[in-house]
């Protein structure tokens, strides 16, 4: 008798057991399951396009402290931040002002009421005039500067020229205008550069190959620009192609700000067609197409360490990764949740008083928020 009731006890327990005990490996795995995007984060509103205006606002014209990363050929290259920098002068280093002067032109496009807004429209033309950018393009043009800000400043210099070609403002024709000589000159750089480059630099900071592709492969969608956008293809197919199991188990390194693995998916969701992404994915970052796929936020342990902070930034770069997986391809909708709660864990630390975080991951925030603007809450 008892080893009847035991094995009516065994039988009853195996039954209760889910049919897959196994974790799906491939995107394929679990496609017909509806995945709930259970944890919400700030919308864009008004409200909190205000808060984030703030930070660039605030920076954009405050010369010190600064960071110029430059290279003196001579007792002339010795010059104010100001005096060799005139349009993007502010908010520490050249990078983040470009970047900062990208998010008040997003945040004005999206809130026309935004607070202050008539102060930042009259920085903007004071700081992207005709002259400044002409003194820019010289600082360019120097011996020792063909290098300089490549790829990152490039890339979000081109992010700035795609906003202002895209918002339907006489503002942003004149600046436009303005900024359109030393667009061309990135431009052209990426040109000279991305021919030469033979191996793609697989890094976390800032002269990561597959950000600096990303944004300039939007900017050259954007405006038909049908050579960089073609050699921008061909590169990073040469580049990425045959990658495989990605280990982002290592990430992210102490100071990232870019997670390299899914800043290399970022690109090729851009350049692959769809089915053929879909395949690459499945053998580059496997793991994703789980639907209790996790990944650990960035922690920061002290936010007023400049290096120590990018660990925020790279919960928000890699948010806007993978909401642009998810938005894209419904059988990874489960990666929104993640995006989620990256966002949610770094947001609330960014509007405070601390510059060495504030002067940049403003904009990176505004960044990730617009991708997630397109996820629809299930």
């Amino acid at each position: 008798m008892k080893k009847i009731s035991y094995f009516l006890m065994l039988c009853i327990f195996i039954q209760c057991q889910p049919k897959e005990s196994a974790k799906p490996t491939s995107q394929t795995s679990n496609t017909n399951k509806t995945v709930k995007v259970s944890t919400k984060i700030a919308t864009l509103s008004l409200a909190e396009a205000n808060r984030l205006a703030a930070l660039p606002l605030h920076c954009m014209q405050e010369e010190y402290p600064n960071k110029l990363n430059q290279t003196i050929g001579s007792a002339a290259d010795l010059q104010s931040p100001k005096a060799l920098h005139p349009a993007f002068y502010g908010c520490f280093d050249w990078h983040s002002s470009v970047h900062g002067h990208w998010s008040l032109i997003t945040l004005l496009k999206q809130f026309p009421n935004l607070e202050n807004s008539a102060e930042i429209r009259e920085k903007l033309a004071q700081n992207i005039s005709k002259e400044n950018i002409e003194t820019e393009i010289l600082y360019f043009k120097g011996k020792y500067n063909k290098s300089f800000e490549r790829t990152y400043g490039w890339a979000w210099l081109l992010k700035l020229a795609e906003e202002l070609h895209t918002w339907n403002d006489p503002l942003a024709r004149e600046l436009e205008t303005n900024l359109q000589p030393m667009t061309d000159i990135i431009v052209q750089g990426y040109l000279d550069f991305l021919p030469k480059l033979n191996y793609p630099i697989r890094v976390g900071e800032h002269t990561n190959t597959a950000f600096g592709l990303t944004f300039a492969y939007d900017y050259a969608k954007t405006v038909k620009n049908t050579t960089l956008k073609s050699l921008i293809e061909q590169r990073a197919k040469d580049f990425y192609m045959t990658d495989e199991n990605c280990p982002i188990s290592w990430e992210p390194s102490g100071f990232d700000f870019l997670s390299p693995c899914l800043e290399e998916a970022d690109i090729m969701r851009r350049v692959l067609g769809k089915k053929e992404f879909k395949t690459w994915l499945n053998t580059f970052l496997p793991q994703l197409g789980d639907k209790n796929f996790e990944l650990a936020q960035g922690k920061v342990s002290d936010r007023t360490d400049g290096k120590l902070v990018h660990l925020d930034g790279v919960n928000f770069s890699r948010a806007w990764c993978l909401y642009g997986i998810a938005n894209e391809f419904p059988e990874y909708a489960h990666l929104k949740n993640v995006a989620n709660e990256h966002i949610n864990y770094s947001l609330p630390s960014i509007v405070d008083d601390n510059y060495e975080g504030t002067h940049w991951l403003g904009s990176f925030a505004i960044y990730a928020l617009n991708t997630a603007a397109n996820v629809q809450m299930d």
